[in-house]
């Protein structure tokens, strides 16, 4: 059988305890009195050891300093601040250092108006990790993204709300739920707007104007429940038709495509060719009226011609009738080879020479 020796000394092998002093003259500490070390500083501190009324009317006195310190705060830059009185709102404040009554007589809030915040509407975040890298994906939440546009089709939007805090009070007590409000207030309106659209527009050009439409209307829901909410962006993320369908969509889409390619070479060649005619017709219709004057004028001023000839016929018809015959013969005859013969010449075969002037002259051009 072992035999335990039961040693009295301390446990360095010496008479001290385990806190550095002699067991036979240390004091041992004092487990039932824990605060006795901060009696000692306050009767430090206290004239009379804290005893009396005057010690502790001193110490009322710091506790009610302190009490009173307590109300000051300070408002940042990036915050708006909300004083309550008793839980009942009582005014604002703007950045700085403020005072405020002590709690619980009064308390203050200081929520952040600067920061813009954001909602995703029909779609949601997941954060994966691997290796050490994090990658956010989105995901679809078809009950949210799902909307029936005006002309009886479905498409799929999922767009982002970005929003601060105009107002802090009316922020803080005028609705219960701020993010939930606001995620139902857009979807409303989003599908308000969609469902007084057409697919085609919402697909490709009128997006913006979808955005600036919700944007507004959600602007004028919000004012009306006086939240104290500004609607800085409605941001639509994805517009697509729905996946079950999405194939036969891009067919009709680039049918349609097609189609407007088509039309607008048709009136580019009409804009073309249109102007061309309207121009040749306008030629032949100025060549015509100018044909139809210079025949009328002539037929004018050959009435003209034959009135003063009969009017000189009258006059002297042997004369006028010699000269209509010399100027016949003269148009006959100007273009024609000719051989003069006199019939009554005598000893010759009667051909009458003479000098051709016209060719001549005609020679002398060349």
């Amino acid at each position: 059988m072992t035999t335990v020796n039961k040693n009295t000394s301390g446990w360095n092998g010496d008479n001290r305890d385990p806190w550095g002093g002699s067991s036979n003259n240390q004091r041992q500490p004092n487990f039932e009195n824990p605060f006795d070390g901060f009696q000692k500083n306050l009767n430090r501190l206290i004239p009379g050891g804290g005893k009396g009324k005057r010690g502790l009317f001193l110490l009322f006195i710091i506790v009610i300093l302190l009490w009173a310190l307590s109300g000051l705060y300070r408002v940042n830059a990036d915050e708006q601040g909300v004083v309550l009185r008793f839980g009942k709102f009582v005014s604002q404040t703007s950045p700085g250092l403020h005072y405020h009554l002590p709690w619980p007589i009064e308390s203050v809030k200081t929520p952040k108006v600067t920061i813009v915040n954001r909602i995703d509407i029909g779609m949601r975040g997941s954060s994966s990790s691997s290796f050490g890298n994090t990658s956010r994906s989105m995901r679809d939440v078809p009950e949210e993204s799902l909307m029936l546009t005006g002309d009886e089709n479905i498409v799929d939007i999922d767009f982002s709300v970005f929003w601060v805090i105009s107002d802090a009070a009316a922020f803080l007590f005028r609705i219960q739920f701020p993010e939930r409000t606001i995620k139902a207030v857009a979807e409303s309106a989003m599908r308000e707007v969609v469902g007084n659209s057409e697919i085609q527009p919402i697909l490709t050009g009128a997006r913006q104007k979808t955005e600036e439409g919700v944007r507004g209307l959600m602007q004028e829901t919000l004012d009306s429940y006086g939240a104290g909410i500004q609607i800085r962006e409605v941001k639509m993320q994805k517009v697509d038709p729905p996946s079950a369908v999405i194939d036969s969509f891009r067919d009709v889409q680039a049918a349609r495509a097609d189609q407007e390619r088509a039309r607008n070479e048709a009136n580019a060649y009409a804009n073309k060719v249109v102007p061309e005619a309207q121009g040749e017709s306008e030629k032949i219709r100025r060549e015509s009226e100018a044909y139809q004057s210079q025949t009328v004028a002539e037929a004018e001023g050959q009435a003209k011609r034959f009135v003063s000839i009969y009017s000189e016929y009258i006059e002297a018809k042997d004369v006028t009738r010699q000269r209509l015959f010399l100027e016949t013969m003269e148009k006959v005859f100007n273009d024609m080879n000719k051989v003069i013969i006199d019939s009554d010449a005598v000893g010759g075969q009667g051909v009458l020479p003479y000098l051709p002037l016209n060719e001549v002259r005609k020679k002398g051009d060349q």
